[in-house]
C-alpha cells in the first residue's frame, strides 16, 4: 500500500446519520462510520467492511463482541427477570458484591449505572465522612489533567478546564495538584481535607501512570488527616492493567478507602460500582443514597460472569499487553514524532509531538479503530481477548499511518 495519506472508506452520510442530525442533541463529534455488528475483536460497518477494534467502546467491550458466555448469560437472564428495583432482593447482587470484595480487598459495594454515577456516590461518601468529623472538613483534592465524569459533581473534580468552563461555578472546596508531585500533595492536605480522588493511571488525560511512592504518600496523608483515599478505576481497572485493579500493580498493594469502576464489568450493559472499606461505607446510612436501575438482575448476572472470565484472562492481558507495547516501542525508533509509549496491560497510550486526530481517521481507512485523547495521545483499549497475531496486524497498519503522517508532515 502507498504511504500517502489513507482515504477513509466510510460513508460521508447515510440515513442513519441524517436521522441523528435531525433528532439528537448535537453534542457528539462522531466519526462517519455506521457499525452494524461485532464478533470477537472485530466490528463491521454497514458496507460489510471489517475493523479491528482497538478502542472497544472506550474500554467497555473488554471481552470483545458477542462473547459466547456473555451472550448466553444475557439470553438466559433476559427470559427470567430484567429489573426488580432495589425494593426487593434478587440472587445476583449479593453474589457480585461478594466477588468484588474478594478481588478488591474492600468490603461493601453499591451498584450504579456508570462510572460517573459511581463517582457521584463516592463524592457523597467523602462529604458525609468529613461532615461526621467536623463541619469544616469539606475539601476534596484531585489531580490536574484528571477526568472523572460529566455530571456536575464529577466535573468539579476533573482537572481539565476545557470540560469545566461551560458549567462553572461548580462544587466549592476542590483543589487541584500536579500528578506525582509529592511536595504539592503534602502542602495541600490539611484538617479540612475530606478526601483525595485519583486515577492510578489517568485515562482521558493521556494514559499517565501514578508512581508507587506518590500513591503511598497519598495513603499516608489520608490516614494522617482522617480523609478518604478514593481510586477512580473506571478506565484503568477491572482487568485492564493485567490485574483486577490498577492499585494492585504495586507490591505491597496500596488499598484505597473507596474505589469506583464501571466499563468492562457490564460488557456493554450499564453497570458500575462503588466498593468501600467499612470505615468509608459507614458514612452512608439508610435513605442517604439510591439508584433505580443500579444492580438489576440482568446487569449483575452479566457482571458476575464477566468477572469470572476476566479472572481467567489476567495472565493473557499482561502478556499480550507487554507484547503490544514492545512492538509500539519498536515503531517509535523509526518515527521521531513518537515521544513515548505508556500504560499497563491493555491500556496503552502513544504520546506524539503533534495532534493526532488525523491519524485516527487514517487508521480507520485501514480497518483499525483507535482513539485520540488529550490532543496528542493515541489511546488503545483493545479487548482482553486480543491475540499477538492481531497485535501484529495492528502494528502493520499503524506503521502505514505513521509513514503517511511523516510524509505529509502532519
Amino acid at each position: 500500500m502507498s504511504t500517502s495519506t489513507p482515504t477513509a472508506e466510510v460513508s460521508v452520510t447515510s440515513p442513519v446519520m441524517e436521522l441523528e442530525k435531525q433528532y439528537l442533541l448535537q453534542n457528539y463529534s462522531r466519526y462517519p462510520l455506521v457499525l452494524t455488528r461485532g464478533r470477537g475483536c472485530y466490528v463491521y460497518d454497514d458496507k460489510g467492511k471489517r475493523y479491528l477494534d482497538l478502542i472497544s467502546g472506550i474500554g467497555v467491550n473488554a471481552l470483545g463482541h458477542a462473547h459466547p458466555r456473555i451472550v448466553r448469560t444475557i439470553r438466559q437472564q433476559a427470559a427470567l427477570l430484567i429489573h426488580t428495583s432495589n425494593l426487593y432482593y434478587h440472587e445476583y447482587q449479593g453474589k457480585l458484591a461478594q466477588k468484588l470484595a474478594e478481588v478488591s480487598g474492600l468490603q461493601r459495594t453499591f451498584f450504579t449505572n456508570s462510572g460517573t454515577e459511581a463517582m457521584e456516590g463516592a463524592l457523597k461518601m467523602v462529604k458525609a465522612h468529613g461532615a461526621r468529623i467536623s463541619p469544616g472538613k469539606i475539601e476534596i483534592i484531585s489531580l490536574e489533567n484528571s477526568f472523572h465524569g460529566r455530571s456536575l459533581g464529577a466535573l468539579s473534580i476533573t482537572g481539565q478546564e476545557k470540560y469545566r468552563r461551560d458549567f462553572e461555578p461548580l462544587l466549592p472546596g476542590v483543589h487541584f495538584v500536579p500528578a506525582n508531585d509529592i511536595t504539592a500533595l503534602e502542602q495541600m492536605f490539611s484538617e479540612r481535607t475530606a478526601g483525595f480522588v485519583v486515577e492510578a493511571i489517568q485515562g482521558e488525560g493521556g494514559i499517565y501512570p501514578m508512581r508507587q511512592e506518590y500513591l503511598r504518600k497519598a495513603r499516608e496523608l489520608a490516614d494522617r488527616y482522617d480523609a478518604l483515599l478514593v481510586f477512580d478505576e473506571t478506565q484503568c481497572g477491572v482487568g485492564r492493567p493485567g490485574t483486577y485493579f490498577a492499585y494492585q500493580l504495586f507490591d505491597p498493594v496500596i488499598l484505597p478507602d473507596v474505589m469506583i469502576a464501571a466499563k468492562p464489568i457490564g460488557c456493554g450493559l450499564p453497570l458500575g460500582f462503588i466498593v468501600a472499606n467499612e470505615r468509608a461505607a459507614a458514612a452512608i446510612g439508610p435513605g442517604m443514597h439510591g439508584s433505580t436501575f443500579g444492580g438489576g438482575p440482568l446487569a449483575t448476572r452479566v457482571g458476575l460472569e464477566a468477572m469470572e472470565i476476566i479472572g481467567e484472562l489476567l495472565p493473557h492481558i499482561e502478556q499480550v499487553g507487554g507484547y503490544f507495547r514492545m512492538r509500539l516501542t519498536e515503531l517509535s525508533r523509526h518515527f521521531q514524532f513518537i515521544r513515548e509509549v505508556r500504560g499497563a496491560g491493555l491500556m496503552i497510550g502513544v504520546q506524539m509531538d503533534r495532534p493526532c486526530k488525523q491519524m485516527v481517521t487514517d487508521a480507520m481507512a485501514l480497518g483499525l479503530l483507535i482513539n485520540c485523547t488529550h490532543e496528542t495521545v493515541l489511546r488503545m483499549l483493545p479487548p482482553y481477548i486480543l491475540t499477538e497475531q492481531e497485535v501484529d496486524r495492528a502494528v502493520a497498519g499503524l506503521k502505514k499511518v505513521f509513514a503517511a503522517a511523516e510524509k505529509a508532515g502532519l
